[in-house]
C-alpha cells in the first residue's frame, strides 16, 4: 500500500525559495547551508512553482509585444514573430526603416557559419541592408533569388542589395544576372542556358534561409507602373484573384496559389523552392498590406514574420479586409 504523501513544508519551501529567487545563492550553496542535497533543493524549488509560493513574472519594458508575439506565433503557425513599435500615421518611410532595422537585427542575431541567404528585392530589404550593421561572418553566401525588377539605379533593385549585404557581411555574393520577368518563354530557356544564371538558379535549392517582402497587389508600385511587368497581366492577376506575392509568386485571399501567365517568364525562385526552403523570414507591415499579409500567413509559406504592432493587432482581430486570419484552405504554395 502507497505511504499517504506528506504536507508541504510550507517553512521550508519559502526559505529555499527565498534564498534562491530574492538572495541570488546557488542551489548548491543553499544545500550546504541548509543540510539539503542538492537534488532536493531543485525539488523544493520546482514544488514551490507548483503550489503558487513563487510566481515568475516576465514584466518587458515599454515597446516591447512579447505577448503579442506569442499570440502570433500560435495563431499562424509561425516558429518566431517579431513585432516593432511605429505610431499610429507614421510615413511609410519610417516604418519600412523600423521594419528594416529590425530585420537586420534579427539576421545579426541568428547568422551561423556556412549559411547560404537568400535575398529578394523590395524597399522593406533595402532598409534591412541599409540599417545591417558589419558582421564577421564564416563562409556565408548571399544568394539573388529573383532576377532583376524596376530601374537598375533604384536601391530596391534586388542585385545591388545581394552586393550590399554581402559587403556588411563579408560573404560573397551570387548574383542572378539577368530580369525577374522575360518577354518570352524561349527567352526564357536561353538565360536559363547561361552559366552564372544556372549558378545561382542552382544555390537557390541550398538555402538555409531566404528574406522576402510581402506584395500587395493594389500598393506595389511595380505591378501598376505599365512597364515591369508584361501587357495585361495585372488585370489577368485581378480576374484570377490574386490579392499579394512573396517574391513575384502570387497568392489569392486564402493563401492559395494563383497560376499565371507570367509563371513561364519569370527567373527566380519558385513557389515550390519557397516551400522547401528551411526558413522563410518575411518582413512586412502597413495598414495597406495587412490583406495580402494575412492572406500570405496562410499559405504556410512563412516562417518568420517581422512586422508592427498595429499590423499584428490587426491581424489578431480578424479585421483585415480578407477575413479572419488563420490556416488556409485549398492546395496553399507552402508547408
Amino acid at each position: 500500500m502507497a505511504r499517504p504523501r506528506s504536507a508541504p513544508d510550507l517553512y521550508l519551501l519559502s526559505k529555499v525559495s527565498t534564498l534562491y529567487h530574492l538572495r541570488g545563492q546557488t542551489q548548491q550553496e543553499i544545500a550546504v547551508r541548509l543540510h539539503l542535497s542538492r537534488p532536493k533543493v531543485s525539488r523544493l524549488l520546482q514544488e514551490a512553482q507548483d503550489l503558487g509560493i513563487v510566481q515568475i513574472t516576465v514584466a518587458p519594458p515599454q515597446g516591447m509585444y512579447v505577448e503579442v508575439e506569442a499570440r502570433m506565433e500560435e495563431r499562424f503557425g509561425l516558429a518566431e514573430a517579431q513585432i516593432v513599435h511605429v505610431d499610429e500615421g507614421q510615413p511609410t518611410e519610417l516604418l519600412r526603416r523600423d521594419l528594416g532595422t529590425a530585420a537586420a537585427t534579427y539576421l545579426s542575431r541568428t547568422i551561423q557559419a556556412g549559411e547560404a541567404i537568400g535575398l529578394a528585392w523590395g524597399t522593406t530589404l533595402s532598409a534591412m541592408v541599409q540599417a545591417m550593421p558589419p558582421v564577421a561572418a564564416t563562409d556565408v553566401r548571399v544568394v539573388q533569388t529573383l532576377g532583376g525588377i524596376g530601374p537598375p539605379e533604384a536601391d530596391a533593385y534586388a542585385a545591388g542589395l545581394v552586393r550590399g549585404l554581402a559587403q556588411r557581411l563579408g560573404a560573397s555574393a551570387v548574383l542572378l544576372s539577368a530580369p525577374a520577368v522575360v518577354g518570352t518563354a524561349a527567352a526564357r530557356e536561353i538565360l536559363q542556358s547561361d552559366p552564372h544564371v544556372q549558378s545561382a538558379l542552382r544555390l537557390i535549392d541550398e538555402l538555409d534561409v531566404v528574406f522576402v517582402g510581402i506584395g500587395s497587389l493594389r500598393s506595389n508600385p511595380v505591378l501598376t507602373d505599365g512597364q515591369s511587368l508584361p501587357p495585361g497581366l495585372y488585370a489577368e492577376l485581378e480576374a484570377a484573384g490574386a490579392i499579394g506575392d512573396i517574391a513575384l509568386r502570387f497568392f489569392d485571399a486564402q493563401g492559395r496559389l494563383v497560376r499565371t501567365s507570367v509563371d513561364d517568364l519569370i527567373l527566380g525562385i519558385s513557389a515550390e523552392q519557397l516551400r522547401d526552403v528551411k526558413r522563410v523570414v518575411a518582413v512586412a507591415g502597413g495598414r495597406e498590406k495587412e490583406e495580402a499579409i494575412a492572406a500570405a500567413l496562410k499559405t504556410g509559406t512563412v516562417d518568420v514574420l517581422i512586422t508592427d504592432q498595429i499590423t499584428a493587432e490587426a491581424l489578431l482581430r480578424g479585421s483585415s479586409p480578407s477575413g479572419s486570419p488563420g490556416a488556409g484552405t485549398g492546395s496553399p504554395p507552402g508547408r
